[in-house]
C-alpha cells in the first residue's frame, strides 16, 4: 500500500517537456536533447525506486510495530525520512512508537517536525494535543484541540478533548490549591480525577507523592516519584522528594544517592542540601553513640543517643534503633524508670522487637515492677523459647515476684537488709517495749498484731541462719509464733529482757 509520503514521491516526476520532439528539433541540440532524454529516463527511474523502497519501509515499519518489535519499527520508519523527509507521515508513524516506548520528549518533537512540514495536517494536531495532555501542559493541547476545531468545524472528537482537558487542567489547579491548604484528602481525589486522563502529569505525579510524604505512605511517595523521575531523571523536586521517601524508611544510602544527584545538578538547591547534611549529622552521631555503647561508655553513649534523637524528632524507624540504644544504655546505668520509658516508644512502634521486651523487662526488674517483668520475660520467650537467658530472666522476675509477696521482717522492723545483728536486737527491743498490749490499753487489738509482727520479725532476722535462708529467698516453715505460745527472750546491757505470751495476749504477763 502506498502512504502519503510514497505519493509524494512518485510526483517527482521529469518534465514531459524536456523529452519532446521539438525540444530536439534543432539540429544543434539534438546531441544534448538525447543527453538530457537519457539522463531524464534514468532520474524517473531513480524516483520509481525510492518510491517503492519507501512503501517497503513503512509496511515493514507497520509490521514490527504490530508485533511490538518497537526497535525495527523505530529504524523502519526512520529509514522512511530519510527518503522523504517532507511528508508528515512518516513522523507521526514514528511518534507512535515513541509512545509506545513512553518516551515523550521523542514523541513530541516528531509531531512538531510533521505539523512544520505540513501545518494543514489535521490527525497531527489531535496527536500532539492528546500528548500534551498526558504531559499536563494543558495550555498548549487546548490550543491544538482548538486548531482541530478550525481545521473540521464540529469534529466531535476534538471538541470532547478539548473539554477534558480544560476540565483536567482546572482540576490540577485545584489539587494544588487544597494541597497549599492542607486539605489532603480533598487534593488526593482532585489528583486521582486529573491522572484518569492525565496518566503521565508529571507534575500531578509529583503533587502525589508529596501527599504520600504527608500520609507517611513512604513506599507510595517512592514510586510516584520514581514515575516522574523516568519523565525526566534531573528533576530536582522529583529527586528531592523520592530521597525523602527513602529517608523516612531507614534506607539512608538510596536517600544520601538521590540527594547527591539533585547536588550534582544544582550545588546550592537548598532543600537539597539541607537533608543531605541533616542526614549525614544524623549517621554520625548515631554510630558515635552505637561505638560508646558497644565500649561500655554508657553515659556517653546516653547522650549521643539523646542528641541523635533531637535531630529528626518524627524519623520513626530510625528512632526505633535510637531508643533501643538509649534502653540498653539506660539499663546497665540503673536508670529503670528511664529505660521502661524508652523501650516502650520502641514497642509502641514495633511490638514484635524482641530485644525490646527483655530490655524493658530488665528496667522492670530495677523498678520493682515484677509483675511486669514476668510478663515481658513471658513474652519474649513466646518469640524465642530456646533463649537460655531470657528463661533465666524469667526465673530472676518470678523469684523477685514471690519474694515481695511476703513480709518484709526488715521493714517491719525499720531497717535495711544490711543491718547487723546488734542493730536487729535494737530495734526489736524499741518496738517491741513501744507496741506492748499492756501499754496500748486504748489501742490493744491493733498493738497486739503490731507487737506478734514484731517479734515473728525478731524470730527470723534473730537467728543467723534462717536470717540467710530468708535473704536468699527460701521458704522458712516456721515463721509464725503467735497463737501457739512462743517464748522470745534477748539479752542486752548484762540484763536479760524476756517476753512471755501464754493463750494469746489476753491476761498474758510482761515482764522485764
Amino acid at each position: 500500500m502506498r502512504g502519503e509520503g510514497v505519493r509524494d514521491c512518485s510526483m517527482r516526476e521529469v518534465p514531459r517537456t524536456w523529452f519532446s520532439d521539438s525540444a530536439c528539433a534543432s539540429r544543434q541540440w539534438r546531441g544534448s536533447c538525447r543527453g538530457i532524454l537519457i539522463s531524464g529516463l534514468i532520474l524517473a527511474q531513480v524516483f520509481h525506486v525510492l518510491a517503492s523502497d519507501a512503501a517497503s519501509y513503512l509496511q515493514a515499519g507497520d509490521a514490527s510495530l504490530s508485533k511490538g518489535d518497537y526497535t525495527i519499527a523505530l529504524k523502519q520508519y526512520s529509514k522512511f525520512i530519510e527518503l522523504d523527509s517532507s511528508a508528515p507521515l512518516g513522523f507521526t508513524k514514528r511518534s507512535a512508537v515513541y509512545l509506545q516506548q513512553r518516551k515523550y520528549r521523542e514523541a513530541l518533537a516528531d509531531l512538531d517536525r510533521a505539523l512544520s512540514v505540513d501545518p494543514s495536517f489535521f490527525q497531527g494536531y489531535l496527536n500532539r494535543g492528546r500528548l500534551l495532555r498526558q504531559m499536563c501542559r494543558f495550555k498548549e493541547a487546548n490550543q491544538d484541540f482548538q486548531k482541530v476545531l478550525e481545521l473540521k468545524p464540529g469534529h466531535t472528537n476534538g471538541r470532547k478533548e478539548l473539554e477534558q482537558s480544560a476540565h483536567a487542567g482546572a482540576l490540577l489547579e485545584q489539587a494544588i490549591a487544597r494541597f497549599d491548604a492542607e486539605e489532603f484528602d480533598q487534593a488526593a481525589e482532585a489528583l486521582e480525577k486529573v491522572l484518569d486522563v492525565s496518566s503521565e502529569c508529571a507534575q500531578a505525579r509529583l503533587l502525589k507523592a508529596k501527599l504520600a510524604l504527608k500520609k507517611k505512605d513512604y513506599s507510595d511517595a517512592v514510586a510516584e516519584a520514581g514515575r516522574v523521575l523516568k519523565l525526566d531523571d534531573s528533576d530536582l523536586d522529583a529527586l528531592l522528594v523520592r530521597g525523602n521517601a527513602y529517608f523516612y524508611l531507614a534506607d539512608h544510602d538510596v536517600a544520601l544517592r538521590h540527594y547527591q544527584s539533585g547536588l550534582r545538578l544544582d550545588p546550592e538547591h537548598g532543600e537539597l542540601k539541607k537533608q543531605y547534611f541533616k542526614l549525614k549529622m544524623l549517621l554520625r552521631k548515631t554510630k558515635a553513640a552505637d561505638e560508646a555503647l558497644e565500649k561500655s561508655k554508657f553515659r556517653t553513649a546516653v547522650e549521643a543517643y539523646l542528641a541523635a534523637l533531637e535531630i529528626v524528632p518524627d524519623h520513626e524507624l530510625h528512632n526505633i534503633k535510637l531508643n533501643m540504644g538509649l534502653c540498653k544504655a539506660l539499663v546497665q546505668l540503673g536508670r529503670g524508670k528511664d529505660a521502661v520509658m524508652r523501650c516502650s516508644l520502641v514497642l509502641e512502634m514495633d511490638g514484635a522487637s524482641l530485644d525490646a521486651l527483655e530490655q524493658r523487662a530488665e528496667a522492670k526488674l530495677l523498678v520493682e515492677d515484677w509483675e511486669g517483668a514476668v510478663a515481658d520475660f513471658k513474652a519474649a520467650i513466646q518469640q524465642n523459647p530456646q533463649d537460655h537467658d531470657l528463661r533465666e530472666g524469667l526465673q530472676r522476675a518470678e523469684h523477685a515476684l514471690k519474694l515481695s509477696k511476703r513480709k518484709d521482717w526488715y521493714k517491719v522492723l525499720g531497717l535495711s537488709n544490711t543491718a547487723s545483728a546488734l542493730e536487729i536486737k535494737k530495734a526489736y527491743k524499741r518496738l517491741a517495749l513501744q507496741w506492748h498490749p499492756d501499754k496500748n490499753q486504748d489501742n490493744k487489738e491493733a498493738a497486739e498484731d503490731k507487737f506478734r509482727e514484731v517479734a515473728e520479725a525478731y524470730e527470723v532476722l534473730g537467728d543467723e541462719e534462717k536470717r540467710e535462708r530468708y535473704d536468699r529467698g527460701e521458704d522458712l516453715e516456721e515463721q509464725h509464733g503467735g497463737g501457739q505460745g512462743f517464748h522470745q527472750g534477748f539479752h542486752g546491757g548484762g540484763q536479760t529482757f524476756s517476753f512471755q505470751f501464754e493463750g494469746g495476749f489476753p491476761g498474758g504477763g510482761f515482764h522485764f
